[in-house]
């Protein structure tokens, strides 16, 4: 497939340089040779027609890539043509079918500063999901899409909803959460606003791919009751919602099976029982085999052909693959270009939009902030009576963290810390964007005198706070791709700068700028804890923003923040085999080291905070806390059952006008064999002070059926069901119940 003609080449590898692509009137004209260019059509019809005119050549070219830009184990000939991205697949010109050019897109664009273009960065997505708002979600998916597009890109690589059964995941910044139902809301209202724009959408990583050590051979045992309940049903949710083209499988095992070759995953449940009828596509070097992943359900392999390229044309000139799994791959493929309107409106390269980027990522970043204390109202920061205030740690004076790895965006004009101050990245560096939170807070409090000190002599940083009236700790900790925390701790010995800070001033804040959940030893020591995530680029604006009250504080976590280490379903990480151990060609020599390396889900659909009731722990921060500059009262349940929903009236007793998130629980029945509170709803109140509403909110029946391994279906019991509404997973103040017959 790579003997393609000097011709062909020439003309799709001076697309990108030339800045041609396929012209709309193109491929847009209806004649009686080209039938599926009907748009009234729908995508399966046009889809079906174009694949009875493809040569198998031209089918079996759909089922791979061609290499990955800046790669070199992933350079093939038209590489060149992946537009500085993560991958290329050619169309079918021929027949007026684009290709497929493919980007990384977690939270932004990435490596657009290699190819001089700017890509805005939003707020980490763990963060977004903190907003609670599918809203904020559809703005999200609606910047990377239309800033992909402009960029020349017609596939994004985004679309993260692996649940958060162990924060320290070196991904979970890229995913959002751990509960299903809020996961999936918001992922997939990001991804069905992203393909909006003419984007292929993608969710991903599917499934299981719950931790990164050993990511690569690491089998995730449980069982399908738990996968359905928990991982499964987030992607189950999403999906609905977004309604990609695409599904990428994932690096790991699931049960045995890679995840790029799991018939049950794949075929059984995505395919069948879900009625999907996209492509999947695998994660970079994630296939393993070629009958038996084709087989399986993978329909594309990725960055390149190791298995999907002569080796599956080979399989089929021998009759070990028949010809309606490669239609089906293919049909699949041209599916999903006709569904995201890709064929009838191919990338025009533009300019990006850099305000409406930063706009959308202010009011996000500012949705998703989480108050987690705030002793003493030492927020918002009253200028009449704090007038100065120590600045200290976290290269507050230059910019705002970024997670790394292949969700990375490029700062503009390079790392923001590196000497003289600017600098490249790579794959697994520490990026900074020059987004300060010391500039941003002197603009927005012109007469308060505001000193930086960068907190490397703890003895010299308790110094600059004890003299200011208002001490603030910028804290980080970076997480990345490829690697897991080691545990919980904010690392460089910043707990004991807290700690000496807070001891200096007892009007200490700390700002964190974190991906994941983080210990405090420090925490009754000081009267304010702010959750910023990693906050894109507009985070020092937003930031100033809530800190002076301008914006009051609405988000709610979209993870439980643990006491420590000891109180996870698995207290300890279990370290990667050595890599000489691990090395293998193919899914049927994995090596022993490589075939014994297990994580057992235990917990089931225990995830996070289930996890914590379940076990009657204790927690940090529960899910779904967060505070505000105002305070919400909760009255009047009543639940209607046949209606399925729950009615309370939510008042605000404050004196600031603000937005609560109402959440909604259930449990099932007594005599069920769990004990924990399922997530069932939420409604977002705007009041002003003094105000209430009446709300109403949807008890979401997928939460709270359970899955039936016996008969491969879902069950809603009858019985009695307790509704609990209020603030938080740890704080429902009001109880009603709900009949099922």
């Amino acid at each position: 497939m790579q003997n393609r003609s000097l011709a062909s080449f020439l003309v799709f590898s001076l697309l990108p340089v030339i800045g041609i692509t396929f012209g709309t009137n193109a491929l847009t004209a209806q004649s009686s040779d080209r039938p599926w260019m009907n748009s009234q059509l729908s995508p399966e019809a046009r889809a079906e027609m174009v694949l009875q005119q493809m040569t198998l050549e031209e089918k079996l070219a759909l089922a791979h890539g061609n290499g990955m830009a800046h790669n070199p184990a992933w350079t093939m000939p038209l590489t060149p043509l992946t537009n500085g991205g993560a991958g290329y697949v050619e169309g079918v010109q021929r027949l007026g079918i684009p290709p497929l050019i493919l980007s990384d897109a977690a939270y932004g664009v990435r490596s657009s500063g290699e190819n001089g273009r700017y890509s805005t960065a939003l707020p980490s997505n763990v963060g977004a999901a903190s907003s609670w708002d599918p809203e904020s979600a559809c703005a999200y998916g609606t910047v990377i899409g239309s800033e992909l597009r402009a960029q020349g890109f017609d596939v994004t690589l985004g679309g993260g909803v692996n649940l958060t059964r162990d924060p320290r995941n070196g991904r979970t910044f890229e995913y959002a959460g751990e509960d299903p139902l809020l996961a999936g809301t918001m992922d997939g209202n990001m991804m069905k606003c992203e393909q909006a724009q003419h984007i292929v959408g993608d969710i991903k990583h599917y499934a299981m791919n719950d931790q990164e050590t050993g990511r690569g051979f690491i089998n995730a045992i449980a069982s399908r009751r738990a996968m359905q309940e928990s991982d499964l049903l987030a992607f189950h949710i999403a999906i609905g919602i977004a309604n990609p083209g695409a599904v990428m499988c994932a690096y790991n095992r699931i049960n045995g099976d890679f995840a790029c070759e799991n018939s049950y995953t794949l075929t059984d449940v995505l395919k069948k029982d879900w009625g999907f009828k996209g492509f999947v596509m695998s994660d970079w070097g994630g296939t393993h085999s070629t009958e038996k992943a084709s087989a399986a359900g993978l329909d594309q392999e990725q960055p390149m052909a190791d298995f999907f390229g002569a080796k599956l044309k080979d399989a089929v000139a021998a009759g070990r693959v028949p010809m309606s799994e490669i239609d089906d791959h293919a049909r699949r493929v041209l599916y999903a270009e006709f569904l995201s309107g890709l064929v009838d409106n191919p990338p025009q390269t533009s300019v990006v939009d850099v305000v409406k980027g930063l706009e959308v990522a202010q009011h996000v970043e500012e949705k998703s902030i989480v108050l987690l204390k705030n002793d003493h109202a030492v927020l918002p920061i009253d200028p009449s009576r704090v007038h100065s205030i120590a600045i200290i740690g976290g290269h507050a004076d230059v910019g705002m963290l970024s997670g790394g790895g292949s969700a990375q965006v490029d700062p503009p004009g390079g790392n923001a810390i590196l000497p003289p101050g600017k600098g490249a990245t790579a794959w697994q560096m520490h990026v900074w964007f020059p987004t300060s939170p010391l500039k941003a807070l002197r603009a927005k409090l012109p007469d308060t005198k505001i000193d930086f000190n960068a907190g490397t002599d703890p003895d010299a940083a308790a110094s600059v706070a004890k003299g200011a009236d208002l001490a603030i700790v910028f804290a980080s900790q970076w997480e990345s791709e490829g690697m897991d925390l080691p545990n919980l701790s904010l690392p460089d010995q910043q707990d004991a700068l807290i700690e000496k800070v807070a001891a200096a001033n007892p009007h200490t804040v700390v700002v964190l700028e974190t991906g994941t959940a983080v210990t405090m030893p420090w925490l009754d020591k000081v009267e304010g804890v702010v959750e910023a995530w990693y906050a894109g680029s507009a985070g020092h604006t937003a930031l100033a923003n809530v800190l002076v009250g301008a914006v009051n504080p609405e988000g709610k976590l979209a993870m439980t923040f643990p006491k420590s280490e000891s109180d996870l379903p698995r207290p300890v990480i279990a370290p990667e085999p050595p890599a000489a151990a691990v090395q293998f060609t193919d899914s049927a020599h994995l090596p022993a080291q490589a075939a014994s390396f297990a994580v057992q889900y235990d917990e089931g659909p225990e995830v996070g905070y289930k996890w914590y009731e379940a076990q009657h722990k204790q927690t940090l921060f529960a899910f779904g806390f967060g505070l505000s500059y105002t305070t919400y009262a909760y009255s009047g349940l009543s639940i209607d059952s046949a209606t399925k929903t729950a009615r309370f009236t939510v008042k605000n007793t404050g004196k600031r006008a603000g937005t609560e998130i109402a959440e909604v629980y259930a449990r099932l029945p007594k005599g069920a064999d769990e004990s924990y509170k399922r997530l069932a709803g939420w409604a977002r109140v705007t009041l002003a002070p003094g105000a209430s509403e009446s709300v109403t909110v949807a008890i979401d029946p997928r939460v709270i059926e359970t899955f039936d391994e016996g008969k491969n279906g879902w069950n809603l019991t009858p019985g009695e069901y307790e509704v609990v509404v209020g603030p938080s997973s740890d704080n429902t103040p009001l109880a009603g119940h709900l009949q099922i017959r």
